[in-house]
C-alpha cells in the first residue's frame, strides 16, 4: 500500500472572484442602513391599515360579526354572532384559507387565554378593502392581501342570508 497522495491547492484555478463578495457586502450594508433608518425614525414604518383608514376617513360599508367553531368530524362551522345561525360549514379538506386565517387569529387568543366566544368582525370598507378583526386582541388580517380568490371567500360571508 502506498501513502495517500497529498493534493495541493492550485492557485492558478482557485481564485475567488471579488465582485460577488463585494455585492453581498453591499446588500448587507444597505439592509442594515435601511433597518436602522426605520428604527431611528428617518423613514416611516410600514403603514398600519387601521391608521391609514382613520386618516383617510374610510368608512365601513358592510360589517358582520362571526364566530368560528370546530364542529364534529373536523369541520369548521361559521356562525352569525347576532342571529346564532350557521351561515357556512367547511368539511375537512375544504376552506383552507378560512381555516388558516382564523387559526392565526385564534392562536393570538389562545396565548392570552381568550376563548372562542367573542366574535370576529368582518368588515367591507368603502375603499374596497376587506378585513377580519379580533377586537379582543387587536389583531387584524387584510384579506385582499391574499388575492382576489381568497378575498372572495370571506366576502361571500358578508352576503349570506343574515336572518
Amino acid at each position: 500500500m502506498s501513502a495517500p497522495a497529498h493534493y495541493e491547492y492550485d492557485h492558478e484555478h482557485g481564485d475567488v472572484h471579488k465582485a460577488p463578495i463585494i455585492m453581498m457586502g453591499a446588500v448587507m450594508a444597505i439592509s442594515v442602513a435601511l433597518t436602522a433608518s426605520v428604527s431611528l425614525g428617518f423613514l416611516d414604518r410600514v403603514a398600519v391599515p387601521s391608521e391609514v383608514r382613520a386618516e383617510a376617513g374610510t368608512q365601513a360599508t358592510a360589517s358582520r360579526q362571526l364566530n368560528f367553531f370546530d364542529a364534529e368530524g373536523g369541520a369548521v362551522s361559521i356562525v352569525d354572532a347576532d342571529s346564532g345561525a350557521e351561515i357556512a360549514r367547511y368539511e375537512p379538506g375544504t376552506g383552507g384559507f378560512i381555516r388558516s386565517t382564523v387559526r392565526s387569529l385564534a392562536h393570538a387568543r389562545q396565548i392570552r387565554g381568550i376563548g372562542a366566544r367573542p366574535p370576529f368582525d368582518l368588515t367591507q370598507w368603502n375603499d374596497g378593502s376587506l378585513s377580519l378583526t379580533d377586537s379582543t386582541t387587536g389583531k387584524s388580517v387584510e384579506l385582499g392581501s391574499f388575492g382576489a380568490t381568497n378575498r372572495a371567500v370571506f366576502a361571500a360571508l358578508l352576503e349570506r342570508d343574515q336572518s
